[in-house]
């Protein structure tokens, strides 16, 4: 299934969605960020209409009641919504719990906007930056879009109703929320090159569950062709122009990923992951670790086990 493959995916890159930001609003307003810190953010209309700017677009792009934007690497944003006459009221960024300031808002009358980040290990960040564009627009229109509506109803729910519990419940909806963007804009959008446009091509499914099941054994183009039931030049070069790599540069990185979650998270010997990951010594799997990492193994072991450590006691 795609999404049991996607969500092998985003436990090994450790994506996290994370609400920061949130205003509810009446009349004509600006919102404008002069720089923008995270390398993956994303703007959720919940309520109400507003256009949006960036160093991306030429054009600005129309958020609609549900929508979700997506900017991937961009250095500023610029918000524009409400009517009525008067100047427009800037919004203006608050320390504080985002929550804090949609509660008592009204859902006939205000318009609404929910900010977040996408928090992403090294090797996430690489995968996620290339899959996507500069701005992806996600709409509630579409037909593929329920999941993802009933998602921002729910945070906006828990934010609002201010319950026990509430910020615990809105990290997790946080979640769920850029699950469903991801799926809805994957359903929405001709994708690039990538893993997220590998993930859901019917016809290399079969050959890319194949690796992914068996990491480690000696896949050939022969076999992984025949899985697709196709030819190994036509396998080769579909899954060249789904994945902007070929199938054993792809799996080459898998296994590399699937390393680096076994030394964050396990007590694996490096020679024993090797063996595990198909690599005939200890020094040809710390060679490509190195070469695709630009670490040794047991390096990154220690300066992501150190940053773990000063994280949870910081």
């Amino acid at each position: 299934m795609v999404d049991d493959q996607l969500s092998e995916v985003f436990d090994l890159v450790e994506i996290r969605g994370q609400m920061t930001g949130a205003f509810a609003v009446r009349g004509p307003w600006v919102s404008r960020a002069a720089a923008i810190d995270d390398p993956l953010k994303l703007v959720a209309m919940v309520r109400g209409r507003a256009r949006l700017r960036t160093d991306a677009a030429e054009e600005p792009i129309e958020l609609e009641p549900g929508d979700v934007a997506i900017l991937n690497n961009r250095s500023w944003l610029e918000l524009q919504g409400g009517t009525g006459d008067g100047p427009r009221h800037e919004i203006v960024p608050e320390a504080g719990s985002f929550a804090a300031r949609l509660v008592g808002a009204d859902r006939g009358a205000d318009d609404v906007v929910i900010g977040g980040r996408v928090g992403l290990n090294p090797a996430g960040r690489a995968l996620l930056l290339q899959a996507l564009p500069p701005v992806g627009h996600v709409r509630a229109s579409a037909a593929a879009a329920t999941s993802l509506r009933d998602s921002l109803e729910r945070l906006f729910a828990e934010v609002t109703a201010d319950r026990v519990g509430s910020a615990f419940a809105i990290r997790q909806y946080g979640q769920l929320l850029l699950l469903e963007v991801l799926r809805a804009y994957v359903d929405q959008t001709e994708l690039p090159p990538g893993w997220l446009r590998l993930l859901t091509d019917e016809r290399l499914r079969p050959a890319l569950s194949l690796m992914h099941a068996e990491p480690g054994r000696p896949w050939g183009l022969e076999e992984l062709a025949r899985a697709a039931a196709m030819s190994r030049t036509s396998f080769a070069e579909r899954f060249r122009g789904v994945a902007g790599m070929p199938p054993l540069t792809y799996l080459n990185r898998w296994r590399m990923l699937l390393a680096q979650r076994a030394l964050r998270d396990r007590d694996v010997r490096v020679g024993s992951l090797a063996a595990e990951l198909g690599y005939a010594s200890e020094s040809a799997f710390s060679t490509a670790f190195k070469r695709e990492v630009g670490e040794s193994p047991l390096r990154y072991r220690h300066r992501v086990r150190d940053g773990l450590s000063g994280a949870r006691s910081g």
